[in-house]
């Protein structure tokens, strides 16, 4: 397990906390995306929402973990393309490799996202071909092929879009664990899966709890990634005046 892992994984627990999760998320919660990410963020969401319905459920979130998968392996593809064209740029090539390194991260999270829902769907006996399996991969391709050139000719958009979608990934899993919250925390989750990749749960309450905290990280992450690059500074957080702040550390984690 990396550091980087350790760290997400330390991370994804603290926001455990009501308290915590509220201070590390308000730093980003408004942000306003361009109108090229909000246009296709609104098609990626309403799609999704005609096919699976607006309210959150287990097959959704299988659809959706498909296809939240693709941007992360179209940044990386995308980067690895840059490189070839900008390796003599040394100051480029780090940006391009810092961004791939955080996109092989969250693939591998993404990824077990995927692998655990389709237990669950399958356990459920609510595993559709059509809607399940075919819809989402057609989904993934396109998503993969528009976020590659996106990414190649406008950055900035490609992150927002990636913003919009996890915001979306993010609600949907909280109103999910507060409108099932006395069952999922009597269904057991231990696949082995989990334990390959190194996350202790014991309920589905508990691993629906750690796949919301991904999202908002990855959420938070994709801004920052836009903010370290220049393309715009976030206003200071009252917070952040006191660096000993639980809080705090964390809205700058």
């Amino acid at each position: 397990m990396s550091d980087e892992h350790r760290a997400h994984e330390e991370l994804s627990k603290q926001l455990n906390d009501p308290k915590l999760r509220h201070e590390y998320a308000k730093r980003y919660d408004h942000y306003q995306v361009g109108w090229l990410a909000r246009f296709l963020g609104w098609l990626l969401v309403s799609s999704g929402d005609l096919v699976y319905g607006t309210k959150p459920s287990y097959a959704k979130f299988k659809a959706i973990e498909v296809v939240a998968r693709v941007p992360y392996q179209s940044w990386e593809v995308a980067a690895y393309t840059l490189l070839s064209a900008f390796y003599r740029n040394e100051k480029r090539a780090i940006e391009l490799a810092k961004t791939s390194a955080f996109s092989r991260l969250a693939q591998d999270n993404e990824t077990l996202h995927v692998i655990v829902l389709s237990q669950i769907v399958c356990k459920l006996k609510q595993q559709r071909f059509f809607r399940h399996t075919l819809v989402p991969f057609l989904f993934a391709l396109f998503y993969f092929i528009a976020v590659y050139f996106l990414y190649l000719v406008y950055r900035k958009a490609a992150l927002e879009l990636n913003y919009v979608f996890e915001n979306h990934a993010y609600h949907q899993y909280a109103e999910f664990l507060e409108r099932n919250e006395a069952v999922l925390k009597h269904r057991i989750c231990m696949y082995e899966f989990l334990s390959f990749y190194g996350r202790k749960v014991v309920t589905e309450y508990e691993f629906f709890e750690s796949v919301r905290n991904d999202e908002l990280i990855h959420r938070n992450t994709t801004i920052r990634e836009l903010e370290a690059r220049g393309y715009f500074c976030m206003p200071k957080m009252p917070e952040e005046d006191n660096p000993q702040g639980d809080a705090a550390n964390l809205a700058r984690s």
